[in-house]
C-alpha cells in the first residue's frame, strides 16, 4: 500500500521531504509532481525500481529514463554542453523542457539511447521537486506518469493512488503548475531541432 504524502507546493515540509527521499533511498518509487504534469521516479543504481516504473508504464528497455536535475551544474555531469547549448540551458531553465544532449562517460550505458550516446535531461520549475533534488543530493530517474492506454498523464494525486496504490511506494500531493507534456528539444546537432511541443515555449530556441 502507497504511503500518501500532502506537500505544500510554495512551502515544502521538511520532514515530508526527508521521509519521501527515504523512500527512494531504500529502492523505493515514487510518483511525484513537476512544473508540467505528474512523474513517476526512483534513484539511479536500483534497477528493481526502474523495471517496476517500466512496468506501471506499460514500456520496454527501448522507453528512455529522463534524468530530472537540480540545475546545469548537475547537468553537465551526464551531458555534453558547450557555450551555446549552455546560454541556452541557463535561459531557459529551470523550466517544463526535457533537452536531448549527447552523454558524456558518467552515464550509466543503460540510460542512453540504445543507438545513440544520447540522453535526456531535465531541470523542472517546481518546489517539491527540487527539494527532493535537494535533499536526494542526485538526480532523479524519471518517466511521466501515463499509463498505457491514456491519452494524457495522470494528474490528480487522488486518483494515482487510486490506480497505482499497490504499485508505487508512494504518492505526493501537490499542485502542478501547468497539466500537460513538457516540450523536447533536441541539441545534439548545431541547431535545435524541436522533438515534441508541449507546454514549455520553444520560440526562444527559435523553434
Amino acid at each position: 500500500m502507497a504511503q500518501y504524502f500532502v506537500i505544500n507546493a510554495d512551502n515544502p515540509q521538511t520532514r515530508l521531504i526527508k521521509n519521501s527521499v527515504q523512500i527512494l533511498r531504500e529502492g523505493g518509487v515514487i510518483a511525484y509532481p513537476t512544473d508540467s504534469s505528474y512523474a513517476l521516479g526512483c534513484m539511479l543504481g536500483f534497477k528493481d525500481a526502474q523495471d517496476r516504473i517500466r512496468q506501471i508504464r506499460g514500456v520496454d528497455d527501448s522507453h528512455l529514463f529522463t534524468l530530472i536535475c537540480r540545475n546545469l551544474g548537475e547537468l553537465s555531469v551526464y551531458a555534453q554542453v558547450d557555450n551555446s547549448q549552455f546560454r541556452l540551458l541557463k535561459a531557459n531553465t529551470p523550466g517544463a523542457f526535457t533537452f536531448v544532449l549527447k552523454a558524456t562517460r558518467e552515464l550509466p550505458r543503460r540510460l542512453q539511447h540504445p543507438k545513440r550516446n544520447e540522453v535526456g535531461i531535465r531541470v523542472p520549475n517546481h518546489a517539491v521537486t527540487q527539494a527532493l533534488l535537494d535533499a536526494l543530493g542526485e538526480p532523479l530517474l524519471s518517466m511521466t506518469l501515463q499509463l498505457a492506454n491514456d491519452d494524457e498523464p495522470l494528474n490528480e494525486a487522488w486518483q494515482i493512488r487510486e490506480h497505482l496504490e499497490h504499485s508505487v511506494d508512494l504518492v505526493i500531493d501537490s499542485d502542478i503548475s501547468h497539466a500537460g507534456l513538457t516540450t523536447v528539444i533536441d541539441l545534439t546537432e548545431t541547431a535545435p531541432v524541436l522533438i515534441r511541443q508541449g507546454v514549455g515555449d520553444a520560440a526562444p530556441f527559435g523553434l
